[in-house]
């Protein structure tokens, strides 16, 4: 399974988890950049400044169970 980590660059404290999306997709085809970008949006608000927040990939191998970052 994907998900995603969010977090937000603040100026004074550096980068801070904001979160991660409740349901991965388990269809990678089905994501895009812009929906995942739209959960930031949805928990930030729709004023957020989309140069400040970023994600990073995280896939979930569930047998055994293996969690690793990037492509």
């Amino acid at each position: 399974m994907i998900t995603y980590e969010f977090y937000w660059q603040d100026a004074i404290k550096g980068y801070q988890m904001i979160g991660i999306p409740p349901k991965g997709r388990k269809n990678p085809k089905r994501i895009t950049r812009e929906s995942i970008m739209n959960w930031g949006k949805t928990v930030l608000g729709k004023n957020v400044n989309l140069n400040e927040i970023f994600f990073v990939k995280v896939r979930i191998d569930t047998k055994p169970c293996k969690i690793s970052k990037g492509p």
